[in-house]
């Protein structure tokens, strides 16, 4: 995470309003053969006049707003409303302004323990709240809220992909409250009365079932996700399971940099992803030799999202396992947050990644080598094919 020194976008704001007092008020700082001469270089005054054409017209438009609104409005307001509206621009869902109270939302959930209802979320191309999984044996999975439903409205209040941090701080709150959920899934709008719990994420867990075969399950990518990996698939080897089962079913992704230590763990030296921004810089990130010789099956499904992807698209160019499933989420791109002297932050999309082969993940996904629908068959066919 970068900081900055300066805010560039609050100071040209504020350039801004200066700008408007001149041009409004009828004060002219002349240049050439107007009025009232002063003494100004040429280069500053095409800096005025760039400045003019840039926010001369949204100082108007606010000194507008201040004075012909039918009651007061509050400057604050409408400063985080400008802010927004630059991000919003981009039409980006993953990149926003957001205000104090919307990105101390966003860090909680970062610590690896919060109290909600344990649901992943992310905005959708069509405006909404988009369910990318439910957390692992939370409030949101016992409830039987699935990955792609909508959410629509928390305790009665409306949400959109806007106002997502908002509303997954609606959704949070202590141990043992009630929170109301809307749902929206295809044509059908559920509601569903959750109790919040503890959420701590856990998100290594293994076992060997009957028949031989190893199963590792990965809920998300945290701190500590690729050491307790390594020890569960190290148990795996010394005990001589006939193969393994690597589940990232309903995995929302998480730290790009674990998820890379995980994929060492399955490939050969090599490329496991690689990142290109707007300038087309790339960087690389590789494994390094060995890698485990057991068999091994990834089990994907919609859910399997962002560094989930990485793991995904990596084992299928290489090839040292197959994939069983349906496609995953698709969600190539990563985001920077800037915090902000005021409180807030901003959020924007600085680059994307691609497959060890560059083959794009963003809106596509990874395709399984077997596509397998019904989730119920996903596990029996990895067993199949390992057998």
């Amino acid at each position: 995470m970068l900081t900055i020194k300066k805010r560039n976008l609050i100071f040209l704001m504020i350039v801004s309003l200066m700008i408007g007092t001149l041009v409004m008020g009828g004060i002219q700082a002349t240049y050439g053969h107007l009025t009232n001469q002063v003494d100004v270089t040429e280069a500053e005054y095409q800096e005025y006049k760039k400045l003019k054409a840039d926010y001369g017209e949204l100082s108007a438009l606010k000194k507008l707003i201040e004075e012909r609104y039918y009651i007061p409005v509050d400057s604050e307001h409408l400063y985080e409303g400008i802010y927004k509206g630059l991000f919003w621009g981009i039409g980006d869902p993953y990149s926003a302004y957001l205000s104090k109270e919307e990105y101390d939302e966003l860090m909680i959930s970062t610590t690896g323990e919060y109290q909600g209802i344990g649901v992943t979320i992310a905005p959708d191309e069509s405006g909404y709240i988009n369910v990318v999984a439910p957390m692992d044996g939370s409030p949101a999975d016992k409830a039987g809220i699935k990955s792609g439903d909508k959410i629509i409205a928390v305790n009665g209040v409306n949400f959109s992909g806007k106002t997502i941090d908002r509303a997954a701080g609606s959704m949070r709150g202590a141990e043992g409250t009630k929170v109301g959920v809307t749902i929206l899934r295809g044509d059908e709008t559920l509601e569903f009365k959750l109790t919040r719990a503890k959420i701590t994420l856990e998100t290594v867990k293994s076992e060997t079932f009957k028949n031989g075969i190893g199963y590792i399950r990965i809920s998300s990518f945290e701190e500590n996700t690729a050491k307790d990996f390594n020890k569960a698939l190290r148990d795996m080897e010394l005990s001589e399971v006939k193969g393994l089962i690597v589940d990232l079913r309903d995995n929302p992704g998480g730290l790009v940099d674990v998820s890379v230590e995980v994929a060492d763990l399955l490939l050969p030296e090599g490329i496991v992803t690689y990142t290109e921004d707007r300038k087309g810089e790339k960087k690389y990130f590789k494994s390094k030799a060995g890698f485990t010789k057991l068999p091994f099956v990834l089990l994907v499904n919609n859910g399997s999202a962002s560094a989930s992807e990485i793991v995904a698209g990596a084992v299928k160019d290489f090839g040292t396992g197959k994939i069983v499933g349906t496609t995953t989420y698709g969600k190539g791109i990563i985001q920077e947050i800037i915090p902000l002297d005021n409180g807030g932050a901003t959020k924007l999309t600085i680059m994307q990644y691609f497959s060890p082969k560059g083959n794009v993940i963003h809106k596509v996904g990874v395709k399984p080598d077997y596509v397998v629908e019904s989730a119920d068959l996903q596990l029996q066919k990895a067993v199949e094919v390992l057998l």
